[in-house]
């Protein structure tokens, strides 16, 4: 069960979907209502206070808030967190905080589902609903409007269920050759297959989730307990032009690279 329960909002939503779904026509073309969602909790433990410290002189937070309310395809942008001064720093960048989170949703170890149900569930329980939530980490402050834009857009022109932000994996680093190690020591092709496939050439393209951008419909958040749900499509980025800051290295990489574009465009 989604951590927010609400019966009432579950049944007006039904009644919306369907009521739209007999449209037709109308439905079929008409543009999906789309929550921008930004989690940003207070605990980070590797970069203290990281959401809101100060990069290239702006919160880290900023920009993604900028991004968010520059791109075209969100309806509305909330930002979701436990904390008070985090909340403060959203507002003064034009997010909607329409709710605290409980503290029992910003634990370290709290996973991303609960926290996206919980706001999908307030939003509905007071009369606001969406067909799906783009999920915008503040950790990924490189991101352009346009890709957002652009999971947006495939997920609406397709039958995906989610659609995510990818980079290209290196062929060193492909499945095909990469293995786990057992506990006695044997080591095992990550695909499964008994031997690896012998030529770079014949190395099938591979990917990983860059975590800038996650698009997924409404029903398969709120009915399957998924951000994927079965059938998950990507929209490739530009390895140079992106990051997650996870630790310090991630944040000098982020600082230079930013600095970079300052610089170009002043010249």
């Amino acid at each position: 069960m989604p951590i927010y329960s609400n019966h009432f909002a579950h049944e007006a939503w039904e009644r919306i979907h369907q009521s739209a779904t007999n449209n037709g026509e109308e439905f079929n073309n008409r543009r999906m209502r789309v929550l921008g969602l930004i989690a940003a909790r207070g605990g980070s433990k590797g970069l203290p206070r990281k959401n809101i410290r100060l990069l290239c002189g702006k919160p880290l937070l900023q920009y993604t808030a900028e991004s968010a309310l520059s791109a075209r395809r969100l309806s509305r942008v909330v930002l979701t967190t436990d904390d008070e001064e985090i909340a403060e720093v959203g507002r003064n960048c034009g997010l909607e905080v329409p709710f605290m989170r409980p503290a029992e949703l910003a634990a370290d170890n709290t996973p991303t589902l609960p926290v996206v149900q919980h706001a999908i569930g307030w939003m509905e329980a007071h009369g606001v609903y969406f067909d799906a939530i783009c999920q915008l980490q503040p950790t990924n402050p490189l991101r352009r409007p346009e890709d957002i834009d652009a999971c947006i857009e495939s997920l609406e022109r397709s039958d995906a269920d989610a659609v995510m932000t990818i980079l290209p994996i290196p062929p060193e680093y492909n499945p095909h050759w990469a293995y786990f190690r057992g506990e006695n020591g044997d080591l095992h092709l990550s695909t499964g297959e008994a031997t690896p496939i012998p030529q770079r050439q014949k190395l099938p393209p591979s990917f990983h989730r860059d975590g800038s951008v996650y698009v997924t419909r409404r029903d398969v958040v709120m009915k399957e307990n998924s951000l994927y749900g079965k059938r998950v499509i990507g929209h490739l980025l530009d390895a140079n032009q992106t990051v997650n800051i996870d630790g310090p290295e991630d944040w000098k990489r982020a600082e230079a690279i930013l600095s970079s574009r300052v610089m170009m465009a002043r010249s």
